[in-house]
């Protein structure tokens, strides 16, 4: 009986423990693993700089940053192998003129990243922003002897001296309005003109030696709504546009050198028409040329010029303008050729056909409006080596085909806006993109380094 009462309590004893591992199992009381900490890779990023004693030395600063440990791994470009990161600046000594890669390679858990950058050496060291050869502080306008250096400005960028002001006179010696000597702002409401801005552009232009182009008398862009609604008759229309001509064209007599009489006239749909407009309606078909006929009384010395864009990427587009400039006979001096492209076109063979085509007729050549895409897919974040390298050649391209033209055919080479953050692209076509010469910080891209090896 004993050993009976024994196993039962046995049984219990067992029954109690089964349930006690079921109810803690089901009641979620089991120990929680500790939880997995994901590790991200840690991005590569150095700076540099020259030394103001030697050129030939380099410093570089490893600013990666990582919340766990990693190792980082220098390749000087020397064909030397690989050093490991050591505390404070790497200092590097580069004897010989060439191109060298430096590139940073970063280590953790998660894997490795890479930052390289690329440097000029020439005989008088690491030349600075990758530009050797600064045209003895003359600039582009120093190199370019055979035609005008231009580029847009706005009232409000030339009111002082600051660096904007220094990098425009050191550069450019030809300026064009980028919004504010056009017909909206200069005549906002009948009877009342207002030349402020565009008087503030003139005088600086003049204060420094520089010529203006002045852009652009009529483009149905900007056209003033009071214009765009005019409540008279046709004749009444003919007679004002012909007056705001006048009196635009008279004001700036010898102080702008040149016009922009119409922009953007020629349509872009099948057959290139001209394009429909209020001064197309009111005036008839050959409203662009009475409107060059006005221009020319007002100041026969000043140089007249018929501006698009799409002339080198569409040859039918191209052939329409073409047309239109011959029907204008001698009172055109010049085509004004918006070069608004990208790094990867059009070709090289469609701008020379732009070239050869305002050659052929006498003309002057204006590439007016220059900027080229570097991320035209928007599928760039940042401007890398690579796509910096393919604008670079097409800047070269682009300002080679220009300086090959007779000199009698050359005016000027004008590029639309300073620096990349300025860049109307940007907000125009919702991508990141770095189109111009210059960075957000003033500092010289390897496009301009294109410029200038276009002009040699």
């Amino acid at each position: 009986m004993k050993h009976i009462i024994m196993k039962v309590n046995h049984l219990f004893l067992l029954l109690s423990v089964v349930l006690t591992v079921f109810s803690c199992s089901s009641d979620g009381y089991e120990p929680e693993p500790e939880p997995i900490i994901p590790v991200n890779k840690v991005q590569a990023s150095f700076e540099y700089t020259i030394s103001e004693t030697d050129a030939h030395v380099l410093f570089l600063n490893n600013t990666s940053v990582g919340e766990t440990d990693f190792t980082s791994v220098w390749d000087f470009g020397l064909g030397n192998g690989t050093v490991n990161d050591a505390a404070g600046l790497e200092e590097v000594t580069y004897a010989n003129p060439g191109e060298y890669t430096i590139k940073l390679t970063v280590t953790n858990k998660a894997g490795k990243t890479e930052e390289s950058k690329k440097i000029i050496v020439d005989e008088n060291g690491i030349c600075p922003n990758g530009i050797c050869g600064s045209v003895s502080g003359e600039g582009l306008k120093g190199l370019a002897t055979t035609f005008s250096v231009g580029m847009i400005t706005r009232s409000s960028w030339v009111s002082g001296d600051n660096q904007y002001t220094d990098l425009l006179k050191q550069e450019f010696n030809n300026l064009t309005s980028e919004y504010e000597m056009k017909m909206n702002v200069m005549y906002p409401s009948e009877g009342n003109y207002d030349f402020s801005a565009a008087d503030a552009i003139v005088n600086f232009a003049q204060a420094n030696d520089m010529n203006v182009h002045g852009h652009a008398l009529i483009w149905h862009n900007a056209t003033p709504d009071w214009v765009t609604n005019f409540s008279g008759s046709d004749a009444e229309f003919e007679a004002m546009v012909q007056d705001y001509i006048t009196t635009v064209v008279t004001r700036y007599k010898g102080k702008v050198r040149s016009w922009d009489v119409v922009n953007e006239a020629i349509d872009d749909g099948s057959g290139n028409p001209l394009r429909s407009s209020v001064f197309k309606d009111k005036m008839g078909d050959d409203y662009i040329r009475k409107c060059f006929q006005w221009a020319r009384d007002a100041d026969p010395d000043v140089l007249l010029f018929y501006n698009d864009y799409n002339i080198a990427a569409s040859s039918s587009k191209r052939a329409a303008i073409f047309d239109l400039v011959d029907d204008l006979g001698n009172l055109i001096d010049g085509v004004g050729a918006q070069m608004h492209i990208s790094y990867n076109g059009p070709t090289a063979a469609d701008i020379q056909s732009v070239a050869d085509a305002t050659v052929s007729r006498g003309l002057k050549l204006h590439f007016s409006e220059l900027d080229i895409r570097a991320n035209p897919d928007g599928d760039q974040t940042t401007l890398t080596n690579e796509r910096a390298t393919a604008q670079k050649a097409k800047y070269k391209e682009v300002v080679q085909i220009y300086n090959a033209i007779p000199l009698d055919n050359k005016f000027a080479l004008t590029v639309w806006g300073l620096r990349d953050n300025e860049s109307w692209l940007i907000d125009f076509w919702g991508n990141p993109d770095w189109p111009l010469l210059f960075d957000e910080n003033y500092n010289k891209k390897q496009a301009y380094q294109g410029y200038v090896e276009g002009l040699q």
